[in-house]
């Protein structure tokens, strides 16, 4: 991870490099000063966003897998202190992310090589990326021990994280003074994005007490404050509400020693009446009288599709996530309706030809996190039940794959459906308003839909080939990840230097085969497959072309080109699974229980 991180920076340095050489003549000292300063503004907020998702990611899911293995309560029994306990997942989470943030100084570093750049920029980009690393794993570490599904953990921090940044750009948006305070100083202490380009300012040496400082403080803060409250309440919050129920109505066996009988009986009173009991010598064992307190729902005959979706599969609690994604979704609407109200919605940013309408800021996040939620919906659907070793029991019934995919697979769908709709109906909303025309609209919709199956596939995909499921979780959900950042790093990147952006396929080849080689070890490491090797080569050239259409205003191709794409590539993950169950296991389980 240390090596492909550094090379990657490496590669956007040398792709940027090609963009500016092949584009501009670079004629004196500062050309290459304004290169070094454009530069440096890419790659920090790049880093920031990285580091951010995977501290927040990897200090939750370890701590989520702990419950889901049930191992977080061997630990709750042993000699450590709540301050061990909560610290220790917490820092062991984050020591990789610091050491790739000791990979990458060396290369910020060379960066002021360039000039435009001085080593007091890197000192405080770098003290801003490491409080928000710190802040954004103490969240995660938070959520995981207090909630106790896998997907609520990262549904909350992911929500969390996007409703922290999104809330403190809406007060900057509103330009009014807040206890004394102007808005953008407030936004800028609180917000790490603002704070790491403030950080980026060349004026940084003499303006940091009013920009970075307060950041730091408010980062440090919130890290104090979360770490406290876990230490607190760690062992009120674990182990959970089911097992200690399961504690107290626990049974007591008997055993006749004359006649061999084995009786459940209640150790008290108070306790529920029998629940069964189990003759051993005169019957067969499996011979039970048992008595129903209530009538049986009847299954479908997908049992794995009724359970998805009539069932609390993933807790109660996603009730609660529900609310506060529905939450999101109110303020991204008030938002638009804002800019509709005021004309902000009909206006565009150009610059020399490059087209981004101005709704597209707060749609763009919401339609992120949509899909972000129905990746993590899918992977922990399948680690879930690995973890609780039904995936072995499902394996020795007569459900066939088929069901056993489609039934996973309709059911994420089911659960996530208001995540799908509420998109699309504000993408209604600005049609109605004639923000957008019918055709665009069309677009929107078949091209969101294309991609939110592709997630949902991609999600059970990786649960169901990596053997562990933090694994599985990190290859989901970096897959998401990178190809949204890798998106917008490159329209970032083309629009910084020319708008000339159909010249621009040469410097970006390089990214194209890197992003094709990461996808196919993402996707396709432990099933030789060559529809997924086909796939993972056209989707980072279908995204190029898809940049490349969508800032010169050519939809209808861009439309075509991600239908095309995506749905190949849900196809290559689809098919191979209609046969058989191909469940990566790793080591045999009897190994491990010896």
């Amino acid at each position: 991870m240390r090596t492909v991180y550094g090379l990657f920076l490496l590669l956007i340095t040398c792709t940027l490099w090609m963009i500016l050489a092949g584009t501009q003549q670079i004629r004196n000292v500062g050309d290459m000063a304004r290169f070094g300063t454009v530069l440096f503004q890419i790659l920090a907020p790049l880093q920031l966003a990285l580091i951010m998702f995977l501290s927040a990611i990897q200090a939750a899911s370890n701590i989520a897998i702990e419950k889901d293995r049930q191992t977080l309560i061997l630990l709750l029994m042993s000699r450590l202190t709540n301050s061990e306990l909560v610290l220790g997942k917490l820092f062991a989470s984050l020591l990789n992310i610091g050491v790739m943030l000791l990979t990458s100084l060396p290369i910020f570093m060379l960066i002021v090589l360039f000039g435009g750049t001085s080593f007091e920029q890197v000192g405080w980009t770098f003290a801003v990326t490491i409080a928000a690393a710190v802040a954004a794993g103490a969240l995660g570490a938070t959520v995981a021990l207090w909630r106790e599904k896998t997907f609520q953990t990262l549904a909350l921090v992911l929500l969390a994280i996007v409703m922290w940044i999104g809330l403190f750009e809406g007060i900057a948006l509103t330009d009014q003074a807040i206890a004394g305070f102007p808005a953008n100083q407030i936004a800028s202490a609180a917000n790490p994005l603002r704070a790491v380009l403030a950080a980026c300012d060349s004026t940084i040496h003499s303006t940091w007490p009013q920009t970075v400082a307060p950041f730091l403080v408010v980062a440090s803060t919130l890290s104090i404050s979360l770490s406290l409250i876990a230490i607190v309440r760690v062992r009120r919050w674990n182990p959970n509400r089911e097992v200690r129920l399961g504690q107290q109505v626990e049974t007591a066996e008997e055993v006749d020693v004359f006649t061999g009988k084995v009786s459940l009986e209640s150790p008290s009173p108070d306790k529920p009446e029998v629940v069964g009991r189990v003759m051993i010598g005169g019957t067969h064992i499996d011979d039970r009288e048992r008595k129903v307190g209530q009538v049986s729902r009847r299954v479908w005959d997908n049992p794995v599709l009724w359970r998805e979706t009539c069932t609390w599969a993933y807790g109660r609690k996603i009730l609660f996530i529900r609310a506060v994604y529905w939450s999101m979704a109110i303020a991204v609407f008030v938002a638009l309706w804002t800019m509709v109200d005021s004309g902000l919605a009909t206006r565009t940013t150009a610059d020399e030809g490059v087209k981004i309408p101005a709704v597209a800021k707060p749609m763009a996040p919401l339609m992120f996190v949509s899909l972000v939620m129905i990746n993590a919906l899918a992977v922990t659907s399948i680690t879930s039940e690995r973890d609780g070793r039904a995936l072995d029991l499902l394996r020795v019934t007569d459900i066939s794959p088929t069901e056993f995919l489609f039934g996973k697979w309709l059911g994420i769908l089911f659960v996530s459906l208001d995540m799908l709709l509420l998109p699309l109906l504000m993408c209604v909303y600005l049609w109605f308003h004639r923000v957008v025309s019918l055709e665009n609209l069309i677009y929107l919709v078949v091209g969101f839909s294309v991609i939110a199956l592709f997630v949902s596939a991609l999600g059970i995909h990786a649960g169901m080939s990596n053997a562990t499921s933090r694994q599985a979780i990190a290859v989901s959900l970096g897959t998401v990840f990178f190809l949204f950042l890798g998106v917008v790093t490159s329209m970032v990147m083309m629009v910084s230097f020319t708008g000339n952006v159909e010249a621009q396929l040469a410097p970006f080849l390089a990214c194209i085969v890197g992003g094709a080689i990461g996808l196919y070890v993402a996707l396709g490491w432990n099933m030789q497959s060559s529809a997924l090797a086909v796939a993972s080569l056209a989707l980072p050239i279908t995204m190029f072309y898809c940049i490349t259409s969508l800032l010169l205003g050519r939809y209808l191709g861009a439309l075509l080109a991600v239908t095309f794409a995506y749905g190949f590539a849900t196809t290559a993950i689809v098919v191979p699974r209609l046969s058989e169950f191909l469940v990566y296991s790793g080591q045999s389980k009897a190994t491990q229980d010896e």
